[in-house]
């Protein structure tokens, strides 16, 4: 495996390289979201109620997981570092204190599962039944919290070193055993009771721990992990410094990203239902679409941090509007496919007629919403790969929080509720007031985090044009 990038001036090579560690990741990505699709799909064919504990427990862990893992993720642009450095032992050993690091999460994140209750305090009145698949699923999931986060480090592992095809497979096998166990658990087959929304919960844990003897097999067993001479250690304090100081604003911006979806779930749920199951697959088609710009810019960025290690800072600078080109070009392909597939979609996710005129009026504004996400995701990304944590996270708190989430909960349930409904009227026609007009609101806020974070992206390229030195924490 060459550590060296393609070299001169050329566009097309860097085009090139990216894609061919993109298409793994992009895999990897849609295997790993197919967990909640299915989980979605299936809750959908079960009873509206089951879609709505699905839809609620899903916002609720992915907020507590993506936001952890983003702390995990901080490995990538440090072992990417090293290894454009050629400093392979550093590899090992930054890998090691990454698996403490998990650890040391998986324990918080455990605590906020334990009480549902808190997080359901925002959806107002729900039925007993949905806040009893939300509790067992949720303590299901704790008992996948360790194994998860530490897959995570592997994953961060392989992708840093452009060597991300082993977790693809992983992924990939990983979907046979989730629908097998959710087959069993959610419907009770094999003699066991039907747990419901339960069960799909019960079935992440258990395939979670498989993924995991899967992932450490691999990195001891290719021949390819040898150099690095990955191993566990002592927790070092240095080391859990610097991940933490990269890794928390990095942790909070994915954070204040899928805390968008997660509140936006637990207001709508007030609407009923029906509008929440709407809701529900319009979120999971947003988050499918963003696999694409987000393998890129994991892609992108692991070449970019590969680059600034080995101090050719031309390169980095080349790989990063490769990227950029990559995912503005994909994006506007994914939106045509979303314009001109709508009812195919929609009979994919649900028999419900209720739950698929909602979706179908939500639908309207996800093409022009996945232009703004695929950009503002690039854009968070390269600054990633430059060690630039602290400065892009206040930059989304403003937008995605200021203007998506909290101006999305005025305009929707706050004091100017229906504020948007002539606009609503107009594009959404259809579209229930409240959710129609978070999702404006967080279409708003994308939009401005875009273009705030490129702007500085610009601004991190221009200071290392006038330097060699590898990017600091700024």
């Amino acid at each position: 495996m060459k550590t060296q990038g393609p070299k001169g001036g050329r566009f097309g090579p860097h085009l090139k390289e990216i894609l061919h560690q993109a298409w793994p990741v992009l895999i990897s990505s849609w295997a790993g979201i197919a967990f909640g699709v299915i989980d979605t799909a299936m809750a959908g064919h079960a009873s509206a109620a089951d879609l709505q504990a699905m839809a609620l427990s899903v916002s609720i862990y992915l907020t507590v997981f993506v936001g952890l893992m983003g702390v995990v993720h901080a490995l990538i642009p440090i072992i990417a570092q090293h290894f454009g450095g050629k400093r392979y032992l550093e590899v090992g050993r930054a890998w090691g204190q990454g698996v403490w690091l998990a650890l040391g999460l998986s324990a918080i994140g455990a605590l906020t599962f334990l009480f549902p209750n808190i997080w359901l305090t925002f959806s107002g009145e729900v039925d007993p039944i949905v806040r009893n698949g939300i509790t067992w699923y949720l303590r299901a999931l704790i008992l996948a919290l360790p194994a998860t986060l530490i897959f995570r480090a592997i994953y961060a592992l392989c992708t840093a070193v452009s060597r991300p095809k082993a977790v693809m497979a992983i992924n990939l096998v990983s979907i046979l055993f989730k629908l097998l166990f959710n087959w069993i658990f959610m419907f009770g087959k094999l003699g066991l009771p039907a747990m419901g929304a339960a069960g799909a919960g019960l079935s992440s844990a258990v395939v979670g721990w498989l993924m995991l003897g899967a992932g450490l097999w691999v990195i001891y067993h290719d021949p390819f992990f040898r150099r690095f001479k990955p191993h566990l250690g002592k927790p070092e304090w240095a080391s859990q410094k610097e991940l933490l100081r990269l890794g928390i604003p990095m942790g909070a911006s994915y954070l204040i990203e899928i805390c968008a979806f997660s509140f936006m779930a637990l207001l709508v749920a007030r609407e009923g239902m029906y509008v929440t199951g709407g809701h529900q697959i319009m979120a999971n088609l947003a988050a499918l679409c963003y696999m694409m710009p987000m393998a890129v810019g994991i892609a992108t960025a692991s070449l970019t941090a590969q680059a600034i290690g080995a101090n050719d800072m031309p390169r980095a600078r080349r790989t990063g509007m490769a990227g950029i080109t990559i995912v503005a070009t994909g994006a506007g392909l994914t939106a045509i496919v979303l314009i001109f597939g709508k009812a195919t979609i929609l009979r994919t996710y649900t028999n419900e007629i209720q739950v698929a005129t909602v979706a179908a009026a939500l639908m309207q504004v996800l093409p022009w919403f996945h232009l703004c996400d695929a950009m503002q995701c690039i854009g968070s990304y390269l600054l990633r790969a430059y060690k630039v944590a602290i400065v892009p996270l206040l930059l989304q708190i403003v937008a995605l929080t200021g203007v998506g989430l909290i101006g999305g909960w005025w305009l929707g349930f706050g004091p100017a509720a229906g504020a948007l409904q002539p606009i609503i009227d107009r594009i959404m026609p259809g579209g229930p007031v409240g959710a129609a007009s978070m999702w404006l609101m967080a279409l708003a806020g994308l939009g401005m985090s875009a273009m705030l974070l490129f702007g500085w992206y610009g601004h991190i390229v221009r200071h290392h044009a006038r330097t060699t030195r590898p990017g600091r924490s700024i």
